[in-house]
């Protein structure tokens, strides 16, 4: 297969390593010409999962993202959904034709609150029968590793989810795939705002108890919600909806959870994106999740608590206090 893959993090980076398992011939575009100047000479990415060695006979680097596009069969999305717009704006429609684009992105375009899939359908006319999303819980870290992990792939389309399942499957990643795309995009999307929250309450001093308490509450807050934006039968504890949330809320790799942490021990909001380096998809989330909310009315006390840490300047101690209150 040919495979186009669009980002240059650690995620990216991930799925350059599981692709080239296989016989793929993998097309990789990077934003950054530094970056892939380094790829061709030392075959690592220096920035991110600087460890992973990246076959030169099976990846090709571009900067050119019109040649990186160029007869591919299919174009993965993996660089933050803030900048999904910018990286394909002024191109051609007719230069999407034929490919099948599957979502990596775990967050919501800010500027319209739209899922990743509903933009590529809405603004760049990919038919929904060629699009799908992978779901976790799935650290890029431990990609690099080569611990075992899982991966979902979720399509209206199932015979698409399946075929995209095989071509990620490899000795150390095990796939498997479901027809509920939306409810698996938003799952994905509104368990990086539990992971702040996780983080945030972490870093005022909340133990193991009280953690385990919000994630027994976050994971029926995202039931609540994606039953509502999305009803569909699911099995909201299966590992594409609870794993990935345990993953994220729990694990040293997480950078919403890391985010969140420094929040709670007092950093500002732009002080802790500046330490950061990454960009934590919750961030942007929970505001979209919030003004999504507002014409469905759901009851999410954890959203509620992340955004007004976010953006209403809300105190700490007083939001803790409230949302204890709320959880059950």
């Amino acid at each position: 297969m040919n495979v186009t893959i669009i980002g240059g993090g650690s995620w990216a980076t991930a799925l350059v390593k599981i692709l080239s398992e296989k016989n793929n011939k993998i097309k990789w575009w990077l934003r950054d010409e530094q970056a892939i100047e380094h790829i061709k000479k030392h075959h690592h990415n220096p920035q991110y999962l600087s460890s992973v060695f990246l076959h030169p006979s099976k990846i090709k680097p571009y900067h050119n993202i019109k040649e990186a596009l160029k007869n591919s069969d299919w174009v993965i999305l993996a660089v933050p959904a803030a900048f999904i717009e910018n990286v394909f704006k002024d191109l051609p429609l007719s230069i999407f034709e034929n490919k099948k684009f599957v979502s990596g992105i775990k967050g919501l375009i800010p500027s319209s609150n739209q899922l990743v899939t509903e933009w590529l359908s809405n603004t760049l006319n990919i038919s929904k029968n060629n699009i799908a999303a992978i779901a976790g819980p799935c650290h890029a870290e431990e990609i690099a590793l080569e611990k075992q992990s899982y991966l979902t792939i979720a399509s209206e389309t199932i015979a698409l989810a399946e075929e995209f399942a095989s071509l990620l499957a490899c000795r150390f990643v095990k796939t498997s795939f479901i027809a509920d795309l939306q409810g698996v995009e938003y799952a994905a999307v509104m368990k990086n705002i539990v992971a702040l929250a996780s983080g945030i309450t972490h870093g005022l001093g909340a133990g193991d108890n009280f953690q385990a308490v919000l994630v027994s509450n976050a994971i029926l807050e995202i039931e609540r919600f994606v039953d509502k934006i999305a009803p569909q039968k699911r099995c909201i504890n299966s590992s594409a909806y609870l794993g990935d949330l345990l993953v994220t809320a729990y694990s040293q790799f997480s950078r919403n959870r890391s985010f969140g942490n420094m929040l709670g021990r007092g950093y500002s909001v732009k002080a802790a994106q500046i330490e950061m380096k990454m960009v934590a998809e919750g961030y942007s989330a929970t505001k979209c999740i919030y003004e999504i909310n507002r014409n469905f009315n759901v009851e999410m006390p954890i959203l509620d608590f992340t955004y007004g840490i976010l953006y209403q300047n809300a105190s700490l101690l007083k939001s803790f206090e409230n949302l204890k209150s709320r959880l059950v």
